[in-house]
C-alpha cells in the first residue's frame, strides 16, 4: 500500500492516543481513520489533543507538561472545546480540559456541524475499522425499557428504566439524531424521526440557551420516550449504573451501534436489558404485528403462538406496546441471565480496559 502524506501522518499521534482509551479508535488499512481526524482537527490542534489527559486539567498544568504559553493555550483549549474536539468542565482551580474518546465522544459533538463530507469519512471509517469497537465487552451501550412494558409487579431498579432515568433528571433535551443525520447525508436515509436523541443533566435549566439541544420539560422528555418507542426505535444509554447523561433511541438501519449487528454481523455489538420478553399464549391470537416491530428477530411463530429466543431478545419492550391483545410483556431474566452494570462509566472504562489488555497509566 502506498505511504500516506505528510499531512494524514500529523494526525497518527492523536490517532493513536484515541486508540489508548477504552473506547478504541482502531486504525484501518487506508488510513481512513486519520483523514476523519483531518476533517475535524488541524494539525496544530491534534499535536496537542494527543498530550491530553482523559482526566481534566487547568490550562496551567496542561501548559507546565507539555511546553506551552499558558494564556494561548487556554484561549485554543477553549477554541476547540466550543467545537466539540475537547472535553471541558469546572474543576478545582477553574476550567479544566481533557481527552474524550472519538465515541461516544467526539463524533456526537458534532452534531450540530455534520456534513456531507463528514458523513462520507464517518462511512469510511465505519465500513473500515470502527467494527472492532463493537466487538468488545462490555459494549457500549446497553438497552433499557420503558416501565410500562415491564410486567405489573416486576422490580425495575433506577438505572434499568429509560422513565426513570428521565426522571432523575433536573435538565432534559432533544437534538437530532447524528447517526440518521449521517446516513441521510451519504443518501441512505431511514423512516424512522431523527429529532429524538436525548440529552439529560443534573444542572436545571444548563439546555436552556444550548446553540444545538432543544430544552423540554420533564413531560416532554417521557412523551419523546413514547413517541420514539411508538416508531418501533430502542432505548439505549451508556453502559453504568450512575450518571447516564444521554438517551438514544435507535434502530439497526442507522444506528453507528445497532447496525453493527445488521451491516457488520456482528453479536452483542449492545448489552441486553435485565428484562426478556414473554408471551400468554392464552391471549395470543397470532396476528403477528410483534414480528415486524422486533428489530432482533426474536420472535417467530410456532404453530399458532408466538415464541421468544431469550438468546436473541435484547429486553427492550418495542413489541410490548404493538400487540392489542396485550400478550406480551417484559419480565425479569433469571440471576445468572443478567449482565453485570458497571457502577460508573470509570468502572466501565476500567473494565474494558482489561478486555483489551489496556494500561491506562499513560491516558488518565
Amino acid at each position: 500500500m502506498d505511504p500516506l502524506p505528510d499531512n494524514l501522518e500529523a494526525y497518527r499521534p492523536l490517532a493513536r492516543r484515541l486508540d489508548a482509551m477504552p473506547n478504541g479508535y482502531p486504525p484501518t488499512p487506508d488510513g481512513a481513520e486519520l483523514r476523519l481526524l483531518a476533517h475535524l482537527f488541524t494539525p496544530e490542534e491534534a499535536q496537542l489533543a494527543a498530550g491530553l489527559r482523559m482526566t481534566l486539567e487547568t490550562p496551567e498544568l496542561i501548559a507546565l507538561r507539555l511546553d506551552y504559553a499558558a494564556e494561548d493555550l487556554k484561549d485554543r483549549l477553549r477554541q476547540m472545546a466550543r467545537r466539540g474536539l475537547i472535553a471541558a468542565g469546572r474543576i478545582e482551580g477553574g476550567l479544566g480540559f481533557g481527552l474524550m474518546p472519538f465515541v461516544v465522544g467526539i463524533y456526537e459533538a458534532q452534531a450540530g456541524r455534520v456534513d456531507a463530507e463528514l458523513a462520507r469519512l464517518f462511512e469510511e471509517y465505519y465500513q473500515g475499522g470502527f467494527g472492532q469497537t463493537l466487538t468488545i465487552q462490555p459494549s457500549v451501550h446497553r438497552v433499557v425499557p420503558v416501565n410500562e412494558n415491564v410486567r405489573n409487579g416486576m422490580e425495575v431498579q433506577p438505572f434499568e428504566s429509560a422513565s426513570q432515568i428521565v426522571q432523575n433528571a433536573r435538565a432534559w433535551g432533544v437534538l437530532d439524531c447524528i447517526c440518521r443525520t449521517q446516513k441521510a447525508l451519504i443518501g441512505q436515509a431511514c423512516s424512522h424521526p431523527v429529532d429524538v436523541c436525548m440529552a439529560l443533566a443534573p444542572t436545571p435549566g444548563v439546555f436552556d440557551h444550548h446553540p444545538v439541544v432543544r430544552a423540554l420539560t420533564e413531560q416532554e422528555a417521557l412523551d419523546t420516550l413514547r413517541r420514539s418507542a411508538e416508531a418501533g426505535l430502542v432505548h439505549t444509554v451508556s453502559n453504568n449504573q450512575e450518571g447516564n447523561w444521554y438517551i438514544c433511541n435507535c434502530c439497526t438501519c442507522s444506528c453507528g451501534i445497532l447496525r453493527g449487528m445488521a451491516e457488520l454481523g456482528i453479536a452483542n455489538v449492545v448489552a441486553r436489558s435485565a428484562f426478556v420478553n414473554q408471551v400468554d399464549s392464552d391471549l395470543c391470537n397470532s396476528c403477528e404485528n410483534c414480528l415486524e416491530a422486533c428489530q432482533f428477530a426474536a420472535l417467530q411463530m410456532d404453530d399458532l403462538f408466538m415464541t421468544v429466543s431469550s438468546v436473541r431478545c435484547v429486553g427492550c419492550g418495542v413489541c410490548v406496546s404493538t400487540c392489542p391483545e396485550g400478550a406480551l410483556a417484559l419480565v425479569r431474566r433469571p440471576p445468572d441471565e443478567i449482565l453485570a452494570v458497571p457502577p460508573s462509566i470509570r468502572d466501565w472504562g476500567q473494565a474494558r480496559a482489561n478486555s483489551r489488555h489496556l494500561d491506562l497509566t499513560g491516558v488518565i
